[in-house]
């Protein structure tokens, strides 16, 4: 479902939900603005969703709770929740009620059909990216499982499965192994026509009722810009 007053699909809502097909270049949520209006009145998915459910009322308490986050580069599946109980209980829980996968293109070409990605992530605030460290204390674990699905033109398109949920994870990964996604200037690659990642597919376990829920776009959905939908199972 698409409404005019909102820049992306509407994969799937109901009474707690609301998921998206987040579009690369759409900030999830808010930087750190200074101010209650700057932070309000960004561009993000988040302030859109806020609007959209107040339907023009501007002075409606109707929100939507962040439980996890896209990158701002990143295209796909976004959930956040009506509730804010039910967004801290999702969040308290996510490793446990999600599944996360993810269609990326990575530069050069990945020798062995499948791997793993094992390594404790620290934020830098000086350099604003993310690397791995040695020392377990300052980082945080995190884990990448892929699959080579192709090799085109020098490239190897993969499968992802997060087995946590880092900032950057995926990208940081890649590239620190030699192949970053193509697009991604930030982390080593060359440039190409935006970032080669997206979210296709997220499994969640809803905390208070066990309805399972399985959101994904369609059969054959790449790294750019298709059309998605959204099912509970």
């Amino acid at each position: 479902m698409r409404s005019k007053f909102l820049p992306f699909e509407i994969l799937y809502e109901d009474r707690d939900l609301i998921v998206i097909d987040k579009p690369a270049g759409l900030l999830t949520t808010h930087t750190k603005l200074v101010g209650r209006v700057a932070r309000e009145t960004q561009p993000t998915a988040e302030n859109y969703l806020n609007a959209y459910v107040r339907k023009g009322q501007a002075r409606s308490s109707k929100r939507v709770f962040l439980v996890h986050r896209l990158d701002r580069e990143t295209r796909g599946v976004l959930m956040f929740a009506k509730d804010a109980r039910l967004a801290d209980a999702i969040r308290d829980r996510w490793n446990e009620l999600t599944e996360k996968t993810y269609l990326a293109r990575v530069e050069g070409v990945l020798p062995e059909a499948s791997g793993v990605f094992e390594s404790y992530l620290r934020d830098d605030p000086k350099t604003m990216k993310v690397a791995s460290v040695s020392d377990p204390k300052l980082g945080k674990l995190a884990r990448t499982e892929w699959k080579r699905l192709a090799v085109e033109k020098g490239t190897t398109r993969v499968e992802v499965a997060l087995k946590s949920g880092r900032k950057n994870q995926i990208r940081v990964h890649f590239s620190e192994a030699g192949h970053p996604i193509v697009g991604d200037v930030k982390y080593g690659a060359r440039r190409a026509d935006g970032l080669h990642l997206r979210a296709v597919r997220l499994v969640f376990t809803h905390p208070l009722t066990e309805q399972r829920f399985d959101f994904k776009l369609p059969v054959g959905a790449s790294c750019s810009p298709r059309h998605s939908d959204g099912q509970r199972v």
